[in-house]
């Protein structure tokens, strides 16, 4: 089923936010698909999206995976690199929507501060933490080249990690966020899907 894009048109940061797989496919539209895994029908992935939609997702052998499991603030360390999609403040911080922490091998992805689709306004910080001052409102000061974002992360906001998967993840039932490219036809292809593990509902 073709997915309607002006409920679904994911900026092309996404595939940066949730650290899997960063191939640019210019040349498509991006496409976020954030809900349920209905069923698997070999490499095609059927999922009912939050709008309430069908949704039939390809996977390919790039198609990367990453398990999404949650983690506390405290053990985000400075030198942790994440991101976080927030809502901005009068006075110029961040309020965040989620936190995920990336896997050292994953330092550098999407770094940079942008535009996010996940609530209208929002915005996404890919960095390096500088400053993680717990004792005072949970802040983190987030840098990336160009500047850096305080972050206030509030104590109901969802924190998790992206740590490495594979395709055993992907089952029915399974809370998935994927970064996908739809080409002319319809066909949304998944370059990049993080999936809750254990239960867990990707915040991104």
């Amino acid at each position: 089923m073709k997915i309607t894009l002006n409920k679904m048109i994911l900026a092309s940061t996404l595939a940066a936010a949730m650290a899997v797989g960063l191939a640019h496919a210019a040349e498509a539209p991006r496409v976020g698909v954030r809900g349920a895994i209905t069923a698997m029908d070999g490499d095609a992935m059927h999922v009912k999206v939050n709008s309430g939609e069908d949704v039939v997702v390809h996977l390919t052998p790039a198609t990367q995976v990453r398990a999404v499991t949650l983690t506390k603030i405290d053990q985000i360390k400075p030198g942790s690199y994440i991101g976080s999609a927030a809502m901005p403040n009068a006075d110029g911080t961040l309020t965040a929507l989620e936190v995920h922490v990336f896997p050292p091998a994953m330092a550098g992805t999407g770094e940079g501060h942008r535009a996010f689709d996940l609530k209208e306004g929002s915005s996404m910080t890919n960095g390096t933490v500088g400053d993680l001052v717990v004792s005072k409102g949970r802040t983190l000061t987030v840098r990336y080249k160009g500047g850096e974002q305080k972050i206030v992360v509030p104590d109901d906001v969802p924190i998790v990690n992206l740590e490495p998967g594979d395709r055993t993840l992907l089952k029915p039932g399974v809370k998935v966020v994927l970064f996908a490219s739809q080409g002319a036809g319809g066909k949304v292809t998944a370059q990049a899907i993080s999936a809750g593990k254990d239960g867990v509902t990707p915040p991104m």
